[in-house]
């Protein structure tokens, strides 16, 4: 019987170590119970509980939980079933909140995120949730946080994780894509030949406007060249006039001359011409020569000395060869 009561004594003793020196671990909090009475919340590390009295109530995790919310079928705004599930990022801010004020928490987000999302999905139409993710994932959010607000749960996220049309409504959806796509290529395609023909035109424009330019410079420099060839001849007729007027015959000849080489070059010219008409006689075209040549000396001469007369013999008519 002497043993026994050592015995009994490190029962004891064990019994009070375990039931009353608590150790809480990081990233959870122990509710405490008085007699089954929620009384405080022990935060991560060691405390002492008083024995007989006090005990753990929950074990609340504390940090960020990923919650998977299981694919449904949601019928749109136009009428097509589409299959979604989604994910929920939950993190539990007050452990005494969520450990009495809702019984299984994870169920019941996942209830509500599930109803929510029916109802968000349904209020739209196809086309606008498979494109508009982030609306919905906002709505989500808004309603469900505030929905657990109470439960002392803070809701950082809800993220959409798969749609699925059905699969005739997939198959349309790709047909539509590859006749949009084709037209967008139409249509870049007539755009590149608008822009081609646009740039051909400019081109073409500023060519037509340099060609004229060109033209333009051409007869003008041609007039200019005319009107000094005028004034040219201007002073030639008035010097040859002049020559004449003081009993030159030098200049009659220096005319003649003139004329008569000028026709022998056209009749040279001539493509129609199948014979050359010669002079018979180019002594007589020598003599013309040389009246010129007595011309312009006497036109250069000193003090306006007279003239020596040379007479050309008279040129014979031409006969052909």
């Amino acid at each position: 019987m002497s043993f026994l009561v050592p015995l009994v004594l490190v029962a004891l003793a064990l019994f009070l170590v375990v039931n009353v020196i608590k150790i809480v671990p990081q990233g959870r909090e122990f509710t405490v119970e008085r007699f089954g009475r929620y009384t405080r919340t022990l935060k991560p590390g060691i405390s002492i509980l008083t024995p007989f009295v006090e005990s753990i109530g929950r074990r609340v995790n504390m940090m960020e939980q990923v919650l998977d919310v299981p694919q449904q079928e949601v019928i749109t705004k136009d009428n097509v079933s589409v299959k979604v599930d989604a994910i929920v990022f939950i993190q539990v801010m007050e452990a005494s909140q969520a450990a009495y004020r809702v019984d299984n928490l994870m169920y019941a987000i996942t209830q509500l995120t599930q109803t929510n999302l029916r109802t968000v999905v349904g209020s739209m139409e196809l086309d606008e949730v498979l494109s508009q993710r982030d609306l919905i994932n906002t709505r989500l959010l808004a309603t469900i946080d505030h929905a657990t607000n109470p439960w002392g749960v803070k809701v950082a996220r809800i993220e959409i994780k798969d749609l699925t049309p059905p699969a005739d409504i997939t198959n349309a959806m790709a047909r539509q894509m590859k006749a949009e796509r084709e037209r967008r290529a139409v249509i870049t395609e007539a755009e590149g030949e608008k822009q081609a023909a646009i740039a051909r035109a400019e081109g073409q424009k500023q060519a037509a406007i340099l060609e004229a330019e060109g033209r333009k410079e051409a007869a003008f420099r041609t007039a200019e060249a005319r009107e000094r060839s005028a004034e040219a001849e201007a002073k030639a007729t008035a010097f040859v006039s002049e020559a004449i007027a003081k009993g030159d015959v030098n200049a009659i000849n220096y005319f003649i001359a003139q004329k008569y080489v000028e026709a022998f070059g056209e009749l040279a010219k001539s493509p129609n011409a199948k014979t050359v008409i010669v002079p018979a006689d180019f002594a007589g075209l020598t003599g013309t020569v040389a009246g010129v040549a007595e011309l312009v000396k006497t036109l250069g001469g000193n003090g306006g000395a007279a003239a020596r007369t040379v007479v050309p013999p008279t040129p014979k008519p031409p006969r052909g060869v």
